[in-house]
């Protein structure tokens, strides 16, 4: 699949030899793949991404893989910060209350293994925005199918474990194994972690969400 080179300013050198081991997902959260083109293209924004697929399934390139876009922000995970030097971020035509477009999804599964292959990155590479800044961002939020994309092999496959009881250390614990920050508030937290394990979970912490969780962790275990 060859991309629509569309250069963005936004981008630098990427750190201290550091080379991508991360796929961070986002969704734009503007109205047109066009509106959020030029805002990733434009030096005021001081944002970028390395691709942009568009509701059509059309995709562009903005910054070279080997250089650092500026899409991610502050963050970590596995408590290791600077994730725009650490990984390829990937945006996503959508306003974050919609589902994704069956053209989109398309191009992103296209997309993915050759990524994944020049950067030899797993499926336990590929997170969402909202996994490394629980709270600061919601994106690509409960409508994305992580699902879908760990069936084929792209993202991390997982079932329920036993989580144990449901208290807010406990989960905590389990979150900051998987590779969450947990120094925000827990219903940041727990917003996060729903979104890529249990995007039904409504209400309280409750024991389907300690045992989802605890399943990706167990998954994390098995492929590390």
């Amino acid at each position: 699949m060859t991309p629509i080179w569309q250069p963005s300013p936004n981008f630098g050198p990427r750190r201290d030899g550091l080379r991508p081991e991360l796929i961070v997902i986002h969704y734009t959260a503007m109205n047109s793949a066009a509106a959020a083109l030029e805002r990733l293209c434009d030096p005021a924004a001081e944002v970028s991404a390395h691709y942009l697929i568009g509701a059509d399934g059309r995709l562009w390139q903005m910054v070279e893989e080997a250089a650092r876009a500026w899409h991610s922000g502050a963050g970590s995970w596995r408590g290791q910060g600077d994730v725009n030097s650490r990984s390829i971020g990937i945006e996503l035509d959508n306003r974050g209350d919609h589902p994704f477009s069956e053209p989109q999804m398309r191009a992103l599964e296209a997309l993915l293994p050759g990524l994944m292959r020049r950067w030899g990155i797993g499926p336990a590479g590929l997170i969402g925005h909202s996994d490394m800044a629980p709270g600061r961002k919601r994106d690509p939020g409960a409508r994305f199918d992580w699902a879908r994309l760990a069936r084929q092999g792209l993202a991390l496959r997982h079932r329920p474990a036993d989580g144990g009881a449901p208290t807010e250390a406990r989960f905590s614990a389990l979150a900051a194994a998987a590779g969450y920050p947990v120094e925000g508030g827990f219903a940041d937290l727990l917003e996060a972690v729903r979104h890529r394990v249990r995007p039904w979970g409504r209400g309280p912490l409750a024991r389907a969400d300690m045992d989802a969780l605890a399943g990706l962790v167990a998954a994390q275990a098995a492929v590390a």
